[in-house]
């Protein structure tokens, strides 16, 4: 009785610190003009959208961005600012693999397109223009309608993304995806270790720099937790530029009502996580025109190690929360 009260909703919400008094939302569009003030003071959680760009910021420090700019291979997140450092846990690019964004949703060998990497011409998800939807006192949410077509091809995919950004206290915050993704004509996808939601991590929180990568069954490294089936995989560790030697990390939870669910795990000491259903398939995966999948996914930014954050209690309450 206890455990299931632990794990609901509501206990996730009183773990939260006091709700942050002051939203602002401001919305700039066409060829940049001075920059309108948001707020005099910056207090609380604002909102800043300028074309296909939107911050978020709590008390005027940056949270996050969402990017879905045309000259971008596909929309992505960054920066996905540490709670107390203010760092950024993830990397926009990165060596070996610079063509990783941060915090991405795409896709290669997608009837013969390649929406991961690689240019234009070979695929590409183009944003409609993401909109801000509703905003509390400490909570936002981002629309898009993104398009997946070759340029000057009618699109074979589209998917309508539903983000909500909750700040849980000074020392955690998540950012909540559901994506609807529809087949606009048939569609079949070959195996393929580029899918599909994806985190690249900052380089100090990884094992190659003194950090670690651990699954929900408590296996760290990349060989202990590639391959595995696991609720969630994790990057954490100390960050290298705050001279107190601030650990922080960020977790990515994989839902148990997704198509792959229990779903195998991409893992990589250099930074990369993905519950990549493609990977380990023996047969292409196929879905006809006009069929959709339904996709949930939690990204939890926290201060301290895992246990500390209670990952798994919270990933039991967004279970829970449906």
């Amino acid at each position: 009785m206890f455990m299931h009260e632990f794990c609901t909703r509501r206990l996730f919400l009183r773990r939260t610190l006091p709700v942050v008094p002051c939203v602002a939302i401001v919305r700039g569009f066409g060829a940049p003009q001075a920059v309108p003030t948001v707020s005099r003071e910056g207090r609380g959680l604002t909102v800043y959208q300028l074309g296909p760009i939107i911050w978020v910021r709590l008390d005027n420090r940056v949270l996050l961005s969402y990017r879905a700019h045309e000259s971008q291979k596909y929309p992505y997140i960054y920066p996905v600012a540490g709670p107390v450092t203010g760092l950024s846990l993830t990397a926009e690019t990165a060596l070996p693999w610079p063509h990783h964004r941060s915090l991405f949703f795409a896709c290669d060998r997608v009837n013969g397109g390649n929406y991961w990497q690689e240019e234009f011409a070979a695929g590409q998800v183009v944003s409609a223009g993401p909109t801000v939807g509703p905003v509390t006192n400490n909570a936002v949410e981002i629309r898009d309608v993104c398009e997946w077509h070759k340029p000057g091809e009618p699109a074979v995919m589209r998917d309508e993304r539903h983000i909500k950004v909750t700040v849980a206290g000074s020392n955690l915050y998540s950012i909540d995806w559901a994506i609807k993704w529809i087949a606009q004509s048939d569609v079949t996808i070959q195996k393929t270790n580029h899918s599909l939601f994806a985190l690249r991590a900052a380089p100090d929180i990884t094992p190659l720099n003194g950090g670690a990568l651990v699954n929900a069954q408590g296996a760290s490294g990349e060989k202990a937790t590639f391959g595995q089936r696991s609720e969630w995989c994790a990057f954490y560790g100390k960050r290298n530029s705050v001279k107190d030697g601030q650990v922080e990390g960020i977790a990515l939870f994989d839902h148990p009502k997704n198509p792959w669910s229990p779903c195998q795990w991409f893992t990589r000491d250099y930074g990369f996580i993905s519950p990549t259903p493609f990977n380990f398939r023996d047969e292409p995966w196929k879905l006809a025109a006009g069929q959709s999948v339904i996709l949930r996914y939690l990204v939890v930014a926290h201060a301290g190690a895992p246990e500390e954050a209670g990952l798994q209690e919270l990933y039991l309450s967004w279970v829970a929360g449906g």
